[in-house]
């Protein structure tokens, strides 16, 4: 067997590669060219029991010159999404302190009282309402410092006492804060004692739905379109939807959009999953890039999906022509069957006898008089 190359060694080359063989050693032979640097031949012939191993180096891969061959592409690498910043740790919703309701009223009622007694001790009390709460009238000596430091203390209390009550409602939250710290949530229901020097946010924790406006989206062959769609969700973790983003519902929307401009939606009655397909790819999305902020997306499902005006006549035409074709190759299926149903009753019946010709004959007949059948509006 004799192979052709594109190379042929002198034999100087062939002295050069058979000295350094030893006796009944079979030396390697190399075939050298512009493309590859060194391939060994005992590599495409395997008739050596024992061929010599020769280390091998990366083929270098180019284009010929004048061959018109192309490069080996290379495949593209993955583009790694960078992940979601990560919000404050230390920003996890945890249960605040609170007291119930009554202590609140016990100790607004203390102060009251405190304030009443103090009034009268001064002597300031007027006699009707000491006879109504059946009272000494008592001579006092007016206002002085030990007075007002029982009204101070007195009203304080019931100030903090009354001031502190808060009604806790079901499905709603407080989200407390003490000089910008974060202080716990308080998802409590009833009455309520909650120190009135916090700030209390209040939040809404029950399971909302959000219809949004059209927004911009493309179908799978990258028509625009314009989708609304159903976002069904709650928050999960009151203080970071509170305080790790600025404005949780603006946040949802724009990650609703960014899924938009990232899944294509298919409009409904395609071939390729329609709107569900994309309302689960859409939900996959949302919920990933929501739960970091405290969002919980239980569901994001495309509503209504029509295509931009500025292509709606056309894709609204070839829609119709779509329709039309696939109503006509269904009658034409339908035709035929019966034509060849016909026929074949015919024959094996033997009610007629039919050469080739003839054979045609009907067969063009019937299916004309099949399809003009059919044409005709009902």
């Amino acid at each position: 067997m004799s192979t052709t190359t594109s190379h042929t060694p002198s034999e100087s080359e062939g002295q050069s590669d058979g000295a350094g063989a030893g006796p009944g050693t079979r030396p390697a032979r190399l075939i050298h060219n512009e493309v590859t640097t060194e391939i060994p031949v005992h590599l495409l012939f395997r008739d050596d029991p024992d061929p010599v191993k020769v280390p091998l180096r990366p083929a270098v891969v180019a284009r010929r010159q004048g061959t018109g061959e192309q490069p080996r592409l290379r495949r593209p690498a993955p583009v790694r999404r960078r992940p979601l910043p990560e919000v404050d740790p230390e920003l996890v919703e945890r249960p605040a302190r609170v007291l119930p309701g009554a202590a609140g009223l016990l100790a607004g009622a203390c102060g009251l009282t405190g304030c009443l007694a103090t009034t009268w001790w001064a002597g300031l009390l007027p006699p009707l309402a000491a006879q109504a709460l059946r009272l000494p009238v008592s001579v006092g000596c007016g206002l002085g410092p030990a007075q007002w430091a029982a009204y101070a203390g007195a009203g304080t209390l019931g100030a903090f006492g009354f001031g502190g009550l808060a009604r806790g409602r079901t499905g709603r939250a407080w989200v407390l804060g003490l000089f910008g710290r974060y202080r716990g949530t308080v998802r409590r229901t009833g009455l309520l004692w909650v120190n009135p020097l916090v700030r209390r946010r209040r939040v809404d924790v029950r399971l909302r739905h959000w219809r949004s406006e059209a927004m911009p989206a493309t179908d799978p062959d990258g028509m625009a379109l314009r989708v609304a769609v159903l976002v069904v969700w709650r928050v999960r973790d009151s203080a970071r939807a509170l305080l790790g983003v600025e404005d949780h519902e603006t946040y949802l929307r724009e990650c609703v959009e960014a899924a938009l401009a990232r899944v294509p939606v298919e409009p409904a009655g395609g071939t390729r999953g329609g709107t569900t397909a994309a309302g689960d790819a859409l939900t996959r999305l949302v919920a990933t890039e929501a739960a970091p902020v405290g969002l919980e997306v239980f569901s994001v499902q495309p509503v209504r999906v029509d295509y931009a005006p500025e292509v709606a006549a056309a894709m609204h035409r070839r829609r119709i022509a779509a329709l039309d074709a696939r109503q006509r190759a269904s009658m034409l299926t339908s035709v035929v069957d019966s034509v060849e149903d016909t026929v074949t009753r015919l024959t094996m019946r033997g009610l007629v006898e039919l050469d080739d010709y003839e054979r045609k004959v009907l067969v063009r007949d019937l299916t004309v008089a099949f399809c003009s059948g059919r044409s005709e509006p009902v």
